[in-house]
């Protein structure tokens, strides 16, 4: 029985209608449609006897992983915070953050949220539209460069599409999140881990900003000079 639905679950047929109910399900209440997906996910793993490397979740070399993770997110807040997202707002309009004024000084909210953005964000985002959306569908189109670019310029744009709450400036702006973390992957898809780390790193980056009340300080600035 684990064996078969292993076995099915890496059909094309399964692959597309996993994807397609979990964008259905996610139009509906994104928290469902997430929970869905990852219950896919789970099963997958499960049924693969918890075979890290039908992810990409192998061991890793620790060392240079953690230094290029660092440097992902780094490079990730220079392009999109910096660089792109000023004008995404000018032309669009502002992120909507409301959902995370609950953190905003209050330092047990904050340390809360971090934890769960681990989980649920950088382990668990990166789980399902990475390691398992975008590889299994690159794998069933051909599992070619050219496949795994067309599947990760999709995936990029249902991760950024399952963002609404943040407003159309914030599903394009995190759409082009996920572009650059799919690229990423595309580039190392053998090493999960980098991508858990660079989206984790990257997203408490923007969290400490948010619980000091400052995240809008590099935006205002630049819209200013203009």
């Amino acid at each position: 029985m684990r064996g078969k639905i292993f076995n099915f679950l890496r059909k094309p047929v399964a692959v597309i209608l996993s994807i397609v109910i979990t964008a259905t399900l996610i139009s509906i209440n994104g928290n469902i449609g997430y929970f869905f997906g990852l219950l896919i996910v789970l099963v997958f793993f499960w049924s693969s006897r918890f075979k890290g490397s039908e992810f990409g979740l192998n061991h890793p070399q620790w060392k240079p992983t953690i230094l290029k993770a660092f440097l992902f997110s780094m490079l990730l807040f220079l392009l999109v915070d910096i660089l792109i997202q000023p004008f995404i707002e000018i032309y669009i309009g502002a992120i909507d953050l409301s959902a995370l004024d609950g953190i905003r000084g209050s330092f047990i909210n904050y340390l809360v949220f971090i934890l769960l953005m681990w989980v649920f964000a950088a382990f668990g985002e990166e789980f399902l539209y990475r390691g398992f959306f975008m590889r299994r569908l690159a794998i069933v189109l051909g599992d070619t460069n050219r496949t795994w670019l067309i599947s990760a310029f999709l995936i990029s744009i249902f991760f950024g599409m399952v963002h609404y709450y943040q407003g159309i400036s914030g599903m394009i702006t995190t759409g082009l999140i996920g572009l650059c973390l799919s690229l990423i992957y595309f580039k190392n898809r053998e090493n999960l881990s980098l991508l858990i780390l660079t989206h984790g790193i990257y997203d408490m980056i923007g969290i400490t900003l948010v619980y000091f009340n400052k995240e809008r300080v590099i935006t205002d600035w630049i819209q200013g000079m203009l």
